[in-house]
């Protein structure tokens, strides 16, 4: 009945999500909301590799590796930006997968550390390295080349098909990494999260499926890079520094990592719209925003996410309470 729900609750969010831009048509709100794609597919990178016992300070490296690599490869190597994305993806995970068999070997505060230093030197290397543009960034990026279909051609020349090439890009991201979580990897994740040591003596290979969640989650951090790169159509070191890596984790633990799909997304949604809702206070919003995150710290210990799932059984009891009386 649970999985009846969660089947029925996802094709509703879905329905909504195409029909989102014939309603709401302001460029503005459009933006935000394409944001919230990216940002979700980004905390979803923190919160699987958050299932196998890890806490990365490092998801914005590999964020700003594929905005520079698909951007370069466009600007440079003169492909199409439907090749540059994939080879751009690819190349984060390939990325990923060196500086893997190196911090797997320390796991725990040592990871956390060494990801923060990689989150530095990547930075570092944007500004000092000329290809990539110094602290200036790159400017002028171009968009993605126009899709021309039977009913309808997609020419990227307003904010309505970057809305659903994000839309797609968050399903990709969720269906893969549930058809994941729902497998023998997923569960062999979660046995390494209760318990390393004892999943470990059960014949797990512990820094092995470490090694996979981290790439998978950094190649596809690295493919919403690619999607950023061209939809701002220009980039700079400092976008993808340690402030941004904070911010990916404040979208996955304050949504709720033990829903590793639907609290990135709450996350994203809530903690992307309301600074910019606050904007017409700026001397305020950061002490609202930050409130609003201790509160839910504190009272929401599970998350979003996890409140949300808790409001039907809550309400089935109530309902059954006032029944009996």
């Amino acid at each position: 009945m649970k999985y009846s729900h969660t089947k029925w609750i996802a094709l509703v969010l879905f329905v909504l999500a195409l029909v989102l831009p014939f309603v709401v048509q302001n460029p503005y709100y459009l933006h935000l909301i394409t944001m919230v794609y990216v940002n979700a597919i980004l905390a979803m990178g923190f919160a699987l590799i958050y299932s196998t016992g890890l806490i990365t300070l490092g998801a914005s490296a590999f964020w700003g590796i594929g905005a520079y690599a698909s951007t370069l490869l466009v600007m440079k190597s003169g492909l199409s930006f439907w090749l540059a994305m994939p080879a751009s993806t690819m190349m984060t995970g390939m990325v990923a997968l060196c500086f893997g068999f190196l911090l797997m070997r320390y796991p725990g505060v040592g990871f956390v550390v060494f990801t923060l230093l990689i989150c530095f030197v990547i930075e570092r290397m944007f500004v000092y390295i000329k290809i990539f543009g110094g602290w200036g960034g790159i400017i002028g990026i171009p968009p993605p080349n126009p899709i021309h279909l039977p009913f309808y051609s997609f020419d990227f020349s307003s904010k309505i098909p970057y809305y659903y090439l994000s839309l797609f890009l968050f399903l990709v991201t969720a269906i893969f990494f549930y058809s994941l979580y729902s497998s023998r990897i997923g569960r062999a994740w979660r046995a390494i999260k209760l318990d390393s040591r004892l999943a470990e003596a059960v014949g797990v290979y512990v820094n092995g499926y470490r090694l996979a969640a981290f790439v998978v989650a950094s190649t596809f951090t690295g493919l919403a890079g690619s999607f950023y790169a061209h939809y701002s159509m220009t980039i700079n070191p400092e976008t993808f520094g340690i402030l941004k890596s904070i911010h990916i984790q404040i979208y996955a633990i304050l949504g709720g990592l033990e829903s590793y799909i639907l609290g990135p997304l709450t996350g994203s949604i809530v903690f992307t719209l309301l600074p910019e809702f606050l904007q017409i206070s700026p001397e305020i919003e950061p002490y609202v925003t930050g409130t609003v995150l201790i509160l839910i710290v504190i009272f929401l210990p599970g998350g979003l996410a996890g409140f949300a799932q808790r409001i039907p059984t809550v309400l089935f009891r109530w309902y059954t309470a006032i029944a009996r009386k």
